[in-house]
């Protein structure tokens, strides 16, 4: 039955977007909102009828409705969690990381032995997995929100980097010698022609670091932290088996993640507006 009703469910948001998709109006801003949330409802009806009808034990799976009344009622936990991992982890070490690699990939661009090297370094200190750079940092400089944002600096610094490099040389040689011919210098040709060339690239490696920045703050607290922080709460809630704890510090990471890409993609298409995949 459980299953029935579940496919039944289904169906009807499948029938529904394809109307939506397939109307006159389906390229309206509105409509382009609504056939993703009502995909994303069918997923949680569907997900609440098989949990309760099949009664799947809440350690394994809970409920969307128990998920919602645990966030509502650990609003003030959450809000705390939010301000340790993301506010003080999360966005400090994104800015730090993300300045430092602007500026290195500057000193960088005046050497072409420094453009050579950094490059096939930079992608093997990328591939470095968090699970083994988190506990150095956090044995170096504590287990507070510090170590976090030096673990997220380090992630994003190496694609923030890789992608500035590569723009930075984007532009063409015929472009550089009219900027010559004006009798602009390297830093005019720099600020008002090489930097304005490569955003696209410099925005890529800066929407690929915000999925990094939140990854790397959560884990690095499973490995120390104080009383506070999502990642310190995602795991003393499994060993408490209070996985709708778990569940609602996931809800607040897809939101938070959702909303800080979305930020970066809306400040690169006001940037980069002139570039062909704005348009």
């Amino acid at each position: 039955m459980a299953y029935a009703i579940a496919l039944v469910i289904w169906i009807g948001g499948w029938w529904l977007n394809t109307r939506l998709s397939n109307s006159s109006a389906a390229d309206a801003p509105v409509v382009s909102l609504i056939i993703p949330t009502i995909f994303g409802v069918t997923i949680l009806l569907i997900w609440e009828v098989l949990v309760q009808m099949l009664d799947i034990s809440a350690v394994i799976l809970p409920a969307p409705s128990a998920i919602a009344v645990q966030f509502a009622n650990s609003l003030p936990l959450l809000w705390a969690d939010f301000q340790q991992t993301i506010i003080k982890g999360a966005l400090t070490g994104y800015l730090v990381g993300a300045v430092a690699a602007f500026f290195v990939a500057i000193i960088a661009d005046r050497s072409d032995f420094l453009t050579k090297g950094i490059l096939p370094v930079g992608a093997f200190l990328a591939a470095l997995p968090i699970v083994g750079t988190a506990p150095i940092f956090v044995k170096w400089l504590g287990s507070d929100w510090q170590s976090k944002a030096a673990v997220v600096s380090v992630m994003v610094f190496f694609p923030i980097l890789v992608n500035t490099v590569a723009g930075l040389k984007d532009s063409s040689a015929i472009q550089r010698d009219l900027m010559r011919t004006y009798g602009a210098r390297y830093w005019a040709t720099l600020f008002k022609l090489r930097i304005p060339v490569a955003m696209p690239f410099i925005f890529n490696g800066l929407k690929i670091a915000t999925t990094l920045a939140l990854i790397g703050a959560i884990v690095a607290e499973f490995f120390g932290s104080p009383t506070l922080g999502m990642g310190f709460r995602i795991s003393t809630s499994v060993g408490r088996l209070a996985m709708d704890m778990v569940w609602a510090e996931i809800v607040v990471t897809a939101l938070v993640g959702t909303a800080f890409y979305g930020a970066v993609a809306l400040i690169e298409k006001r940037v980069t507006f002139w570039h062909p995949s704005q348009r």
